[in-house]
């Protein structure tokens, strides 16, 4: 090893990893997670017992199904003696089953906050302070009175991280706290020999810099360990290139390439990490057919024209994964994409967001920013509107997007994502379960309807306060294929429904409570369920 260089190999890394680390790992599923870290270090406590109890802060998750983080998971649940973790902290833990039932058996602690405040309490314990103080989660299972962010019984004896009620000039915050990390695990594409980090064939870059601050802040001055594809002379890196100083990482470590790939599905893709930016024509989106999915998708996408008109300008919104990340390509479609800039959480800014594990990339960016500032965005109301799927409503307008009895995938961007948004479109089909939906002859055919009601008498947990929302003043719908809900003082209003469907049968029948009716109710657009495109570029 040359004088000065931080290049090691990867076991000389991951031995200076103590017992009862607290470890921050980047990661928005695959993109930017250091794989090969986790892999190694795993590997070395099983060759030596060491490093044992260790405690990781995940924001998401830097994993995919059947992928490094997963596969240690499985093991670990296989082995009822494992000392290797004793909990973590974590906003999204659905790809991972084997992690999931450790928490919901007891075995480790767990605990979830939204992607968008773990990304500022790195940012906050950096400056030496306690915490994030937001009003994100108030009023939701996330609020001390609730369930606090315990995830188990196990995290509510131990108390690791917890949430406070803050009372500041007569108004609620949440006080987030969380042990400060010792250790971080982050990724690049290159550094140099005095480890500067650069990210240029990354799809995104997260908090890199905030999880090296929060290490290396006092008052215990931690270690970061970096995983990158390959090393370059110092100083040759463009120094507005760099995403991570040299003088904040403690070792480089290079990755074989099926550690690094730059998602869940794509080894390497440059129209991914904004290298090359293809023209956004409709070859570049996945045939859509014509299905009740994609009545709901353009539902989502008139409404949002409808704020282009009303501002008199182009539109900034976040698209969640589901059916609102199908909107992108409706627009580009129907030759409207410029007059909506999507988002994604993890940092991309326009482009076609992809979907499923893949989630957090976008083919064709023009622009890709860190998770702390994609959050400010959300969370300060920055953006114009906001769409995210739902998989309850109550007659509150109460929202809970995922969370059951015996399910636990975690809340990801929601709670930031909902509670800022100034206009929020929440967006489902309207029933669950085993059913038989058709679009077609330009209306809806319901076969066979789903036997779960969706819209119910109260949520089982409430991850969307529509008490605050209303507080705030924002804008809310609820966009189904058969009905088009707005949230009043009142509750629930129905402004829509599907063509020639009787509204006693086939919406009112399906509900646990009785919605208010718009005295203007009205046909939903009958362009919605027609093969063709729906011509909205003219109208623009």
């Amino acid at each position: 090893m040359m004088v000065g260089s931080k290049v090691v190999n990867v076991e000389e890394a991951v031995e200076k990893v103590p017992d009862k680390a607290v470890i921050a790992v980047s990661g928005f599923n695959l993109l930017i997670a250091p794989e090969y870290l986790l892999l190694k270090l795993y590997e070395r406590y099983k060759e030596t017992g060491h490093p044992k109890h260790i405690f990781l802060e995940l924001n998401p998750i830097p994993t995919a199904p059947g992928k490094v983080l997963d596969q240690i998971a499985t093991e670990l649940y296989n082995d009822p003696d494992q000392e290797f973790l004793s909990g973590l902290l974590i906003t999204y833990p659905g790809w991972s089953p084997a992690l999931q039932k450790m928490i919901q058996e007891n075995r480790i602690e767990g605990y979830t906050w939204s992607i968008g405040t773990a990304s500022w309490f790195f940012r906050e314990v950096s400056r030496g302070l306690p915490g994030v103080l937001t009003r994100v989660g108030l009023g939701t299972f996330l609020d001390p009175r609730e369930d606090g962010g315990y995830l188990n019984d196990l995290a509510k004896e131990k108390r690791r991280c917890w949430i406070d009620v803050i009372t500041i000039d007569g108004k609620e915050y949440l006080l987030y706290r969380a042990p400060k990390p010792n250790v971080a695990f982050i990724r690049g594409t290159t550094a140099d020999e005095i480890g500067n980090l650069t990210t240029e064939k990354e799809g995104s870059f997260t908090e890199i810099l905030t999880l090296a601050q929060a290490a290396k802040a006092e008052p215990e001055k931690g270690i970061v360990i970096a995983q990158v594809e390959r090393i370059a002379k110092y100083p040759s890196l463009k120094p507005q290139d760099v995403k991570v100083p040299g003088p904040l990482i403690d070792y480089v470590v290079i990755a074989p390439p099926e550690y690094h790939k730059q998602s869940a599905n794509i080894q390497y893709d440059p129209r991914i990490s904004g290298e090359i930016i293809p023209p956004l024509d409709p070859k570049l989106v996945p045939k859509f057919e014509l299905s009740t999915k994609k009545v709901i998708a353009r539902r989502i996408l008139l409404e949002m024209l409808e704020i282009c008109k009303k501002l008199k300008r182009p539109i900034l919104v976040n698209l969640g994964i589901g059916i609102p990340d199908k909107v992108a390509g409706i627009a580009i479609e129907e030759g409207v994409q410029d007059y909506v800039f999507t988002t994604v959480e993890s940092g991309p800014f326009g482009g076609l967001a992809l979907g499923g594990p893949d989630f957090g990339a976008s083919i064709g960016p023009f622009a890709i920013i860190s998770q702390p500032d994609q959050f400010a965005n959300y969370e300060g109301g920055i953006i114009d509107a906001a769409s995210l799927g739902f998989m309850q409503v109550d007659e509150k307008g109460n929202v809970n997007p995922s969370l059951l009895p015996g399910r636990l995938p975690g809340p990801g961007g929601f709670p930031v994502i909902a509670y800022g948004s100034p206009r929020m479109l929440f967006a489902g089909h309207f029933t669950a379960g085993k059913k038989d939906i058709r679009v077609e002859n330009g209306k809806l055919n319901i076969v066979k309807d789903g036997n779960i009601k969706k819209f119910v008498k109260s949520v089982y947990k409430i991850v969307y306060n529509a008490a605050l929302g209303l507080e705030k003043g924002q804008e809310v719908k609820y966009i189904t294929e058969r009905a088009v809900f707005r949230l009043t003082k009142d509750g629930l209003v129905l402004e829509e429904y599907a063509p020639e469907l009787d509204i006693d049968r086939d919406i009112l029948s399906k509900m646990e409570f009785e919605p208010k009716v718009s005295p203007k109710l009205k046909e939903m657009d009958e362009r919605l369920f027609k093969e063709e495109p729906m011509g909205l570029r003219d109208e623009l």
